[in-house]
């Protein structure tokens, strides 16, 4: 990535890119942290395990050596059987050190990210065996982080290998002329004091990359302004589209609401400006209903249709403003205008009387 790039990336990753970062595998993890949980099952182990584990293996091992006669070699199956001796206590030796490194590695692994089967991890890139990647990968920023925390462990080990033989060295030479069986106990105490200074360094190790690497992923994952631009784009849709398809939805309401107009009782309207068909039918609802509504040319092709369907047109100004804006299409009016609104229907019924007498 050019600084240019880098320096364009201002904006804060949005929710969607860390989930799609998530989907890919691309994750925030230390490396170092699962390495501070290794040396911690390993000092459980020195401490709550090893020292019986190495007594017991010791008993075996001096066994087979102070009797080699008990051990005889004649045939294979004495091999096998030899081997399975040896190999059940070298297994019960190593079994609570394995079982400690997996406990502790897998709880680190789980601190840091839950798990997850992603397949873009293992499908095959032709840049992970490209020479040109892998000097690119080598030279950048995480290349050289990695490299400086790699000689700040070897730097730790050899110092505190130095200070603790320097301190130790002395008595290592006596244990040449002491008993034996002081030995591993010398050794022991020299391997605690050596594993307590490399869990320290090791813990300051694991939180400073802990929190560099989720600075460092957070930074990679920065967005520019346009990205944010196109990602809302997208979330929300094109501006130019919604505005269409909401054109096309009121146009077809609109006509929807235009259909409706043959088969309104009445018609309240402002000389130009406001009209509201209403359709009141005494078996369909108990009160009128605003079947269609609209200002300006909606308002004068709602009082053409009335015309032409022979629809009574009422011009009242106040009426048709407040019941516009108080009373949307398909539903019936507010209890406030019953009593205007009833004696336009009087006078509807009334003026079809007549004609119903002739017949």
């Amino acid at each position: 990535m050019s600084d240019e790039d880098k320096d364009s990336k201002t904006e804060a990753p949005s929710h969607k890119k860390l989930q799609d970062a998530a989907e890919k595998g691309n994750v925030p993890f230390s490396k170092e942290v699962t390495l501070f949980a290794s040396s911690l099952a390993f000092y459980f182990f020195m401490i709550f395990f090893m020292p019986t584990s190495v007594n017991r293996l010791g008993e075996s091992l001096k066994d087979i050596i102070e009797k080699p006669d008990q051990w005889k070699l004649e045939n294979a199956s004495d091999v096998v059987s030899l081997a399975s001796y040896i190999g059940h206590d070298a297994a019960m030796f190593l079994m609570p050190v394995m079982l400690l490194f997996a406990l502790f590695g897998l709880g680190s692994s789980f601190a840091q990210n839950m798990p997850s089967l992603v397949l873009e991890r293992i499908r095959p890139q032709l840049s992970r065996v490209s020479p040109i990647k892998g000097f690119g990968r080598i030279f950048s920023l995480p290349g050289l982080v990695e490299f400086s925390k790699s000689i700040f462990k070897i730097a730790i080990v050899g110092i505190t290998m130095f200070f603790v033989m320097r301190s130790d060295f002395l008595h290592t030479l006596d244990a040449l002329f002491a008993d034996p069986i002081i030995i591993p106990a010398m050794l022991f105490s020299s391997l605690k004091k050596m594993m307590i200074v490399i869990l320290l360094a090791t813990a300051v190790l694991a939180a400073a990359d802990f929190f560099w690497t989720r600075h460092h992923w957070y930074s990679q994952l920065k967005m520019t302004k346009q990205e944010v631009k196109d990602e809302n784009k997208q979330a929300m849709g094109d501006p130019l589209v919604k505005s269409r398809q909401r054109s096309v939805m009121r146009s077809r309401a609109r006509q929807r609401m235009m259909n409706n107009v043959p088969r309104a009782t009445l018609v309240i309207a402002n000389p130009t400006h406001y009209a509201v068909a209403l359709r009141y039918v005494r078996e369909e609802s108990e009160a009128p209903v605003v079947v269609a509504k609209g200002t300006d040319l909606v308002a004068l092709k709602i009082r053409e249709l009335a015309e032409a369907n022979q629809i009574p047109v009422f011009e009242d100004a106040p009426l048709a403003r407040s019941m516009f804006a108080q009373v949307s299409v398909d539903s019936v009016i507010p209890p406030a205008f019953y009593k205007a609104v009833a004696e336009l229907i009087h006078r509807v019924y009334a003026a079809r009387a007549p004609k119903r007498r002739i017949r």
